[in-house]
């Protein structure tokens, strides 16, 4: 069974031959950004004008077939995650997730800030991470975790799950990454996921997540009581799980 406190194998940085920061030097976004984790300055406008940053023109939507710079987000994620200072907290964490503050406040804006569409797509930009063992695996293990531990509105934690189930559904081999994260979140009673409205709003989301339960070894879940389907359902119409 995959354990996320495993950390022997997850000390050194994946080799990364692309350019990370290109396309956030391409819209003049690196700056920006650089800036905010160095300084987290609470009075900066950065954190509010990030999902706009992120917008095509009307135009390069309608070629793109969505709003999204789809390349800029990937960018954005992997160039944050990768800031030494993030990497060397993510190999220290134990009970309690600890990353740099500044790197957090730009991941917690951007699950709260975007729609639907725009969180999917920077939700997928996370999970791409989701490797083999290295230091990038381990801290946006952390990360994901901790936008579903911390998130206020139940869409993101249905949308990080929908985001894990997708591509779990898919033909083995899975990545240990994406083994360990899910793992973690079912597991743990911290996270209370069972008892999430989402994971019984339709009988077909219920058999997927029970199926990927008994394959990754998880304990049978003990379910709470006060549960109000037709909410289960509304969440389910709106949000288009799978």
């Amino acid at each position: 069974t995959p354990n996320i406190d495993i950390r022997r194998e997850t000390s050194k940085a994946p080799r990364i031959l692309s350019e990370v920061h290109a396309a956030l030097s391409e819209n003049k976004m690196k700056h920006s950004i650089d800036d905010y984790l160095r300084t987290r300055q609470h009075r900066s406008p950065f954190l509010s004008r990030l999902k706009q940053g992120l917008l095509l023109t009307p135009s390069e939507a309608s070629r793109a077939g969505t709003f999204y710079n789809v390349p800029l987000i990937n960018s954005l994620v992997l160039y944050v995650g990768m800031q030494p200072q993030n990497i060397s907290l993510s190999q220290s964490v134990k009970s309690n997730l600890s990353v740099n503050e500044a790197a957090l406040d730009i991941f917690k804006t951007l699950a709260t800030d975007l729609d639907p569409e725009g969180r999917y797509l920077f939700l997928n930009a996370i999970a791409n991470q989701l490797r083999y063992p290295n230091s990038h695996t381990a801290y946006f293990s952390d990360i994901l975790c901790c936008l579903f531990s911390d998130a206020q509105q139940v869409i993101v934690k249905e949308q990080i799950t929908r985001v894990l189930l997708e591509r779990l559904i898919t033909e083995k081999p899975h990545p240990w990454g994406l083994l360990v994260t899910f793992s973690e979140l079912v597991k743990n009673p911290k996270y209370n996921f069972w008892n999430h409205s989402f994971t019984r709003c339709a009988p077909e989301i219920q058999n997927l997540l029970e199926n990927a339960r008994r394959k990754l070894g998880c304990p049978k879940p003990v379910y709470e009581a006060n549960v109000v389907s037709d909410v289960h359902l509304t969440i389910h119409a709106e949000t288009s799980f799978l």
